[in-house]
């Protein structure tokens, strides 16, 4: 799953390419919205909400897109050969005089009028990038539910909106905060919900992810993708395993000396693979 920053740094070379342009081509390439034509229709802007994005036409409609997996957008010159996968994996174009987006792969795909969009994002929590941050509102939510894995509530987009798993878990790993820890347990949870942040902000106006402050492919990341490794900080191998409910478990990667905890560790973790790579979003 991407992080909220792929998909914000995505947002915001659509909306350079298609804020204010006319589409020349406008095509949605899933069953529900086969007859829906977009050419014609001016875009006004295009943001992202957590994980999913808007592009909101002027004549008050958004089109809703989310990645999920192995979705991605790719922005080409005009005359310029798509390279993101094969045809029968676009399931959209939106195509200006200069530019071409070609969504693969895209999940939930739908149009709503702009004015109900909370129809299909209001659920979320408030966005860790986005102009609506409220941490009171994130703490809040947090804190309703006192007994779930802290390692599970940070990506619970209801809770807070953007976060992915190398985010929990390297964000877990700078505040030394057991991934299973109950959130009732972490003593700074403003702390950690702002670290995280910090972690993101840091990182969404490029492609590279480092939270260590290093961009050098094996130095970014303090524990992610890291297990037997040693901690940088101790030299303990880092551990790895599943965590989150039946069939949504996320691999979770921690130190077990660097995030000690008295909480009981969920004795069914087990080892998996690693997690998707990050889909990237290119201009050609």
């Amino acid at each position: 799953m991407p992080e909220g920053d792929t998909v914000w740094l995505a947002a915001k070379r659509m909306n350079t390419a298609l804020a204010g342009q006319t589409l020349r081509r406008g095509e949605l390439r899933v069953p529900q919205l086969a007859a829906t034509d977009l050419t014609g229709r001016t875009v006004a802007e295009v943001v992202s909400r957590g994980k999913h994005m808007l592009t909101r036409l002027t004549d008050g409609w958004t089109l809703r897109t989310h990645y999920r997996m192995d979705g991605s957008w790719h922005i080409y010159r005009k005359g310029a050969r798509w390279r993101g996968g094969p045809a029968f994996s676009i399931r959209a174009v939106l195509a200006t005089d200069r530019w071409d987006c070609v969504g693969y792969r895209l999940h939930d795909v739908t149009m709503v009028r702009t004015e109900q969009e909370d129809t299909v994002v209001g659920h979320l929590g408030p966005d860790v990038l986005g102009p609506d941050w409220d941490l009171d509102e994130a703490l809040r939510r947090l804190r309703s539910h006192p007994d779930e894995q802290v390692g599970v509530a940070v990506l619970d987009q209801r809770n807070l909106c953007g976060p992915g798993n190398l985010y929990k878990v390297e964000g877990l790993f700078v505040c030394g905060v057991h991934p299973w820890m109950r959130v009732a347990d972490v003593e700074d949870l403003s702390g950690l919900v702002e670290r995280t942040r910090a972690l993101m902000l840091a990182n969404r106006d490029r492609p590279e992810q480092s939270t260590t402050g290093d961009l050098r492919r094996g130095r970014d990341h303090w524990v992610y993708g890291r297990k037997d490794k040693p901690c940088y900080r101790c030299g303990t191998p880092i551990l790895r395993g599943d965590q989150g409910p039946d069939l949504q478990e996320r691999i979770t990667y921690w130190c077990p000396t660097c995030q000690a905890t008295d909480a009981p560790v969920d004795p069914l973790a087990r080892t998996g693979e690693p997690d998707h790579p990050r889909p990237l979003t290119s201009a050609t």
